[in-house]
């Protein structure tokens, strides 16, 4: 699975940045930009320095780097020095992280044969900034639709296809699983619950194997013409959708339902962007709904993860502040733990790292020297996160996350650090179990490495859910409904955990609607082959100096 994080405005920015002051620190002593890390003092490529620095920065920074063997037992320049190999050498990297017991493998072995079969480790990846979204070359299957700063180059939609049997050469359906705000698709109208029988003209369905390949690619052209119906209730469609580049809001929908005397607030989320304003913390987008839940007088909250597979820590640190109550102040939200190296001030090879803000731009110090990730604590008492309350919602004290296997990372940090001071419950299906975070290490002025460097844990001291977060209410995806349909089988097992008796009055009108359908959804039997579409990870940029 690829995962990409900037735009290519900022990446194209970034580069450039990196090539100005590289050129004026060669007057500062304190530091080389991207100066390569390597043992070897005979002639060496720069592809070799860059796998030498590769394999040296991870016995650094690596969170398990006490696993890694020596350089020589390892021998980084095994790989090929481009992009593929760089990709498996990180992948040789982690496979020395510690067997997860319920799988009998390393923490990061790929969840699927396929992503074993092309290198993508379950947390730790390689960011090509010259490729990064949009893009004319941006897939929709395997690549972010929609990038963690909230841009996109596509049509707009999210597509999963739902096998029909139990081979993948056989029949399927390619639903429309989301669609995404101010994209061509949401504005043509296109809603979650299509189904895609024809692509171009060409019908499709019969084979997954051999049609998912083509399908990407009319997806990633300029234009795609796609037919098919409603599931619920058969209403054919036909339309063409343009590609093109637009900014959407990672909030799908936000509504208020009223059960037994409860107002229930609900939010359908899809990752964790950047904040609107860094500066003064706040959000264009998460701000409006808390404030209208507060108006309303929500006391309970649902809040749909199931497709986020998270972003950046700070995003998930501020949902939690508006979901916290002012009780909550000053109290641990959670803690990062990097490794005994890292918070003895022992990765020096962090000096050739420019310190880069969340404006993009190099932090400096106040006399002008440029800071680097050396210069950052990375102590326990220096990552010790505190709840810090954020808008006017109080009230609420339970919580039901909708979660899927597509949940992770700073989604699955959200959850636990709420889990020790309020009611938090779970719907859905096991989450994807990544309770560890990284930040960019630039190679080449090319590439950002990002490696599992800390692990999360809240309050409690819990944490390791590195098989996943098992749901009380277990239920499968159902893609037919639209976010916030009260007849959708996990909005309605949410709602029945709150309030039960309206819950179950809305399971009856829900039986009683599917039955008029001519065929019926079996989420049991539908398995899902490409859900994991876009970024999952956790990414830190909140950075506290050493004193």
């Amino acid at each position: 699975m690829k995962k990409k994080i900037l735009n290519k405005n900022v990446a194209v920015a970034f580069l450039g940045l990196l090539c100005l002051i590289a050129a004026s620190c060669k007057k500062n002593k304190d530091i080389e930009i991207d100066t390569p890390a390597t043992p070897s003092t005979g002639t060496a490529t720069r592809a070799e320095q860059t796998l030498d620095s590769l394999f040296l920065y991870a016995k650094q920074v690596y969170f398990w780097n006490t696993a890694l063997p020596e350089y020589s037992a390892f021998n980084p320049r095994r790989f090929a020095g481009t992009l593929s190999g760089y990709n498996q050498e990180l992948y040789a990297i982690t496979q020395y992280s510690p067997i997860n017991t319920a799988t009998g493998k390393p923490y990061e072995y790929p969840l699927s044969a396929s992503e074993a079969a092309n290198f993508d480790a379950k947390y730790s990846y390689i960011n090509d900034l010259t490729l990064a979204n949009p893009n004319v070359s941006a897939g929709i299957n395997d690549k972010a639709a929609v990038d963690t700063e909230g841009n996109g180059n596509d049509i707009g939609i999210r597509p999963v296809y739902y096998l029909t049997s139990n081979s993948e050469s056989g029949p399927y359906l390619l639903f429309v699983t989301a669609v995404y705000p101010s994209s061509p698709a949401e504005t043509a109208g296109v809603k979650r619950g299509w189904v895609i029988t024809k692509v171009n003209g060409n019908t499709i369905g019969n084979n997954f194997t051999t049609e998912n390949s083509t399908i990407s690619a009319a997806f990633n052209a300029a234009s795609v013409k796609i037919e098919g119906y409603n599931f619920l209730d058969k209403v054919a469609f036909s339309l063409t959708l343009n590609k093109a580049s637009y900014k959407s809001s990672p909030v799908y929908l936000s509504k208020v339902f009223t059960r037994s005397g409860k107002k229930i607030g609900y939010l359908s989320y899809a990752r964790f962007s950047s904040l609107t304003n860094e500066t003064v913390p706040s959000d264009s987008n998460l701000d409006p709904v808390f404030t209208e839940f507060s108006s309303q007088g929500v006391t309970d909250l649902i809040i749909d993860l199931r497709y986020n597979g998270g972003g950046y820590v700070n995003s998930a640190e501020y949902l939690a502040n508006l979901i916290a109550p002012a009780g909550l102040t000053g109290k641990t939200m959670f803690v990062e733990y990097y490794n005994s190296l890292m918070q003895s001030n022992g990765a020096t090879l962090l000096k050739n790292q420019p310190l880069i803000g969340s404006d993009g731009k190099i932090r400096r110090q106040d006399n002008g020297t440029i800071l680097t990730y050396a210069n950052v604590d990375y102590s326990v008492a220096g990552n010790t996160v505190l709840f810090k309350k954020r808008g006017n919602l109080n009230t609420v004290t339970n919580v039901v996350f909708i979660v899927s296997r597509n949940t992770a990372s700073a989604s699955e940090l959200l959850i636990n650090s709420l889990k020790p001071y309020m009611t938090v419950q779970l719907v859905g299906e096991t989450t994807y179990g990544k309770p560890v975070g990284f930040f960019p290490i630039t190679l080449e002025n090319r590439y950002e490495v990002y490696m599992s460097s800390f692990e999360t844990k809240n309050s409690s001291n819990e944490g390791g859910y590195y098989s996943g977060m098992i749901p009380g209410t277990l239920s499968n995806e159902n893609p037919s409904y639209v976010f916030g349909d009260e007849r959708e089988v996990n909005l309605l097992a949410a709602l029945n955990l709150i309030a039960p008796a309206a819950a179950n009055q809305g399971a009856r009108s829900s039986v009683a609607e599917r039955s008029t359908s001519t065929a019926v959804f079996n989420a049991v039997s539908s398995k899902p082959v490409n859900p994991n579409s876009e970024f999952n990870g956790m990414i830190e940029n909140r950075y506290k100096l050493k004193k």
